[in-house]
């Protein structure tokens, strides 16, 4: 092990680069899981869906990864309403919702990620960007712009849910039908609208998330599956429910697994970083920001 002050400085930024992006591949989870309490293990193939829609736009009409992403967001809400309607239907109207619903997102990912493979096969894809190349070097920091472009509007996506959820009648609705939905109900909001609304913004998160992957490393069909254990762990960790939460334990994440690559190897990052989940939870079960 080789250890200077710079390879520190460098290590604990790219950790909080990738932890940004962390976040923004875990919000979904976080309204999903954390707030609707629906185990979304199809969560990372939508991303990759979102990571193609990005591929085939770019290289199609050359624009802009995180523009195609905002752009299909409303299709990727409605493809996430209409989602959870059938999950609805099929399983939580009947208090089936445990393992069968668990069964039926498993079937969704590998539906998914089938239908990638046949189409676009298993090569890598990637995407063209100004930004993708160029490094800043500053004071001895090496910043890819291609991991602070998504860094950053990673970091503007979680505040819009945040205010979405906390200063928004919708949003306090989402939060609240976690909570108590019969009081909900004696408000005059429909819980299962409320929470069809919550489930189709967790999917429309998943597209801007793809395009940031896509940016950040070539992807191919079953990419999302490296992301599967990693984003609940980091749900958990920052609290139930959580964007700040989110935020602050996938950033830990990030710089975890950053120092651990920097002085230890790649092989030992997911050991560590999921150790140190472990060890915070055993001292706070509740998450960081847990209630």
């Amino acid at each position: 092990m080789i250890f200077s002050f710079d390879l520190l400085v460098n290590a604990i930024v790219s950790g909080i680069l990738i932890g940004a992006f962390y976040a923004a591949v875990t919000a979904g989870i976080t309204i999903s899981f954390g707030i609707l309490d629906i185990v979304n293990i199809a969560h990372p193939a939508f991303i990759i869906l979102g990571s193609y829609i990005a591929y085939i736009v770019n290289i199609t009409f050359g624009l802009d990864p995180i523009l195609t992403a905002i752009v299909v967001t409303p299709a990727f809400y409605v493809l996430g309403a209409g989602i959870y309607q059938i999950y609805y239907v099929s399983f939580e109207k009947r208090g089936q919702e445990s393992m069968r619903g668990l069964a039926f997102f498993f079937g969704l990912l590998f539906i998914t990620e089938v239908t990638l493979v046949l189409y676009f096969g298993v090569d890598y894809r990637y995407v063209e960007a100004r930004y993708i190349g160029p490094t800043w070097h500053i004071a001895g920091l090496d910043i890819p712009l291609r991991i602070l472009v998504p860094c950053l509007v990673s970091l503007l996506m979680i505040a819009v849910l945040q205010l979405i959820l906390t200063r928004s009648f919708v949003g306090r609705a989402i939060m609240a039908v976690a909570q108590d939905q019969l009081a909900l109900k004696l408000m005059g909001v429909d819980p299962i609208r409320i929470k069809r609304i919550a489930f189709g913004i967790s999917i429309a998160s998943a597209s801007i998330a793809g395009a940031f992957l896509i940016i950040i490393q070539p992807v191919e069909p079953s990419v999302g599956r490296e992301y599967i254990g990693r984003v609940f762990a980091i749900c958990v960790l920052g609290g139930m429910g959580s964007l700040p939460g989110t935020l602050i334990a996938a950033m830990l994440i990030g710089i975890f697994e950053s120092l651990t690559s920097t002085f230890y190897g790649p092989s030992w990052a997911p050991a560590v970083s999921f150790g140190f989940l472990l060890l915070t939870l055993a001292v706070r079960p509740a998450g960081l920001l847990g209630r």
